[in-house]
């Protein structure tokens, strides 16, 4: 072997250790930031959706009755309700509180409007099933109400 193919194969095995190490950057990212950054993109949402339909009642009424057009459920009843849950799923996930129930919730809000209203915008609500498939089998983080929950609950325990 030569001293140059010998000095070009060192550079590429420091060139490709480099470019591992740098790979491997994202995995000192703490978990806990993942899942608050999953809680407050996904809380925003239904917040924001939630508000849009407290801002004009009759106009999400007719919304539900005309455009939504749920199947076995009434629009008076079914509009109060998924204000209701996203208000409540809203404030929850943010919070960090009764984080898996709230995500199960929503979960199930995300499913409705999939399956009924827009079947056609699957990427989104993928993108928000996938935020709140975080949430629902990996919790809601450190940065919660759970986890100070747990802390108080398991201290007193002992």
């Amino acid at each position: 072997m030569t001293a140059i193919s010998e000095q070009s194969s060192s550079n590429l095995a420091g060139f490709v250790g480099f470019y591992k190490r740098i790979l491997r950057l994202p995995e000192h990212i703490p978990f806990s930031l993942v899942q608050l950054a999953a809680r407050v993109a996904v809380a925003h949402v239904f917040w924001q959706s939630a508000q849009s339909k407290l801002a004009s009642w009759p106009v999400t009424l007719q919304l539900f009755a005309d455009e939504y057009n749920l199947p076995f459920i009434d629009p008076s009843i079914a509009a109060p309700l998924a204000t209701a849950a996203e208000l409540t799923g809203s404030a929850l996930i943010f919070l960090g509180l009764l984080s898996r129930l709230a995500a199960l919730m929503l979960l199930g809000v995300v499913s409705v409007i999939q399956i009924f209203v827009y079947p056609e915008n699957w990427a989104e609500h993928l993108l928000w099933a996938s935020l709140l498939l975080l949430v629902l089998t990996r919790g809601a983080g450190v940065f919660s109400l759970d986890r100070i929950a747990e802390w108080t609950f398991s201290a007193s325990r002992k």
